[in-house]
């Protein structure tokens, strides 16, 4: 496979994941009846609407991919199915995975592993973007290793 994919449709993926954790965390902070828990979840939808204001400087500065010779809502429906192990790559995904969520412990692992996950999606289609966009992908791990090293500390405290 050559490389079809652009960094610019990658950080518009990511924008999307951002959006979809930070619907999570303000989900979790309506249903915990923990006080510090709430406190913590509040503070990780700030940090996600963060991310979403960084990916899309990220996204302002990168030329914008347009598809050729293929059927552009086609392309995106496979841009879209290639990410779709992805949970968070979804519209309004989060809430709905907030509601399943038992304890604010299973939260904070629940949100590990999806940092984790986006960082393995990234490292991924690092691999398959263009040469001068590995850059773009580069930032966006490195926006979500600072992000898990963030929950791993606040796990401690709830």
């Amino acid at each position: 496979m050559g490389n079809i994919f652009s960094g610019s449709e990658i950080v518009a993926i990511g924008i999307q994941i951002e959006k979809n954790g930070r619907d999570f965390y303000n989900a979790l902070v309506r249903q915990s009846n923990n006080q510090k828990a709430r406190e913590v979840f509040k503070f990780l939808a700030g940090e996600e609407e963060k991310h979403i204001k960084v990916f899309q400087g990220i996204l302002d500065k990168t030329e914008k991919f347009e598809p050729q010779g293929l059927d552009a809502d086609d392309y995106f429906a496979y841009m879209s199915a290639l990410a779709g192990e992805h949970v968070f790559t979804q519209k309004e995904k989060g809430e709905k995975i907030a509601k399943d969520i038992k304890s604010d412990k299973e939260a904070i692992d629940k949100a590990i592993r999806f940092e984790e996950d986006s960082i393995v999606f990234y490292a991924g289609m690092k691999k398959i973007v263009p040469a001068y966009d590995v850059k773009i992908i580069e930032a966006l791990i490195i926006q979500e290793e600072g992000h898990l090293k963030q929950l791993i500390e606040m796990k401690k405290l709830i």
